[in-house]
């Protein structure tokens, strides 16, 4: 069962199908320098495709950040491409529930929203899954993953890059229904004055743990704090990855394929 990553980043998503024992080769990405653009997988050489393209220009929080995702702009269709070369026998995309479902010819997909608490982890965390396979019609993936019969009594908010423990809420229409309330300012330790409405941060030990990863996962990494919340928080969290390569795993060896 041999898959090709795109936009890997720090492979976690990667990690939870080699968990189910798949071997998973890993395509370029900005992380490490790569271009996906100049990249042009094989073809007949991947059983399955994964990847999340960048999912700054459909994710809500691009209302408080009208530059957000324009760097890059939409990148599902370099995904497309990927899996037109490379032929394989299925794909799987992931991305924020609001983006678009790929399209790519002779291949069905079923599309769904997951949240992270529906396996049983405290982070409440949404993200759209879209599998594709070739050839056979629509396959609902949805119908082979194990959901917890009951959700964590534990509530964690979703990590970001931002770390911030205290959300803001918009709604569809992308209007921030609720602002957090400015409080009165505290005395640091220095005497300075502190604003009190930004909320306090998860620590990195915090933002691994509900990621589902080790509390010293990217310890020795030579990354900054800041590159450890941002590449951390990008990520599918653990549980969630293995639910998702459980699911396609059961879905191959079904009589549906």
């Amino acid at each position: 069962m041999l898959v090709l990553s795109l936009f890997p980043g720090i492979g976690l998503l990667d990690m939870a199908f080699e968990d189910q024992g798949f071997c998973v080769v890993r395509g370029p990405d900005l992380l490490w320098g790569g271009d996906i653009k100049q990249f042009h997988p094989p073809a007949g050489k991947f059983d399955g495709v994964i990847g999340g393209p960048p999912c700054q220009l459909f994710s809500k929080l691009r209302y408080l950040n009208p530059h957000a995702g324009k760097k890059h702009g939409n990148m599902i269709p370099e995904f497309e491409r990927c899996i037109v070369e490379s032929q394989p026998r299925w794909f799987l995309m992931e991305n924020v529930p609001e983006a678009p479902i790929p399209c790519v010819s002779n291949y069905g997909v079923s599309s769904f929203v997951l949240n992270n608490r529906w396996l049983g982890a405290t982070q409440n965390r949404k993200r759209r899954f879209s599998f594709g396979v070739s050839g056979v019609g629509v396959v609902n993936l949805l119908s082979f993953i194990e959901v917890a019969l009951f959700e964590s009594s534990i509530y964690e908010t979703i990590v970001t890059s931002k770390s911030s423990k205290v959300p803001v809420a918009i709604n569809g229409s992308g209007q921030i229904t609720m602002r957090l309330r400015r409080l009165p300012t505290i005395t640091g330790a220095r005497g300075s004055n502190a604003p009190f409405n930004r909320g306090k941060k998860y620590g990195i030990s915090e933002i691994c743990e509900l990621q589902g990863l080790s509390s010293t996962f990217l310890s020795d990494a030579p990354f900054t704090d800041t590159g450890k919340r941002q590449v951390i928080g990008n990520g599918v969290p653990l549980p969630m990855g293995r639910a998702i390569a459980k699911a396609v795993k059961a879905a191959l060896e079904s009589e549906a394929l």
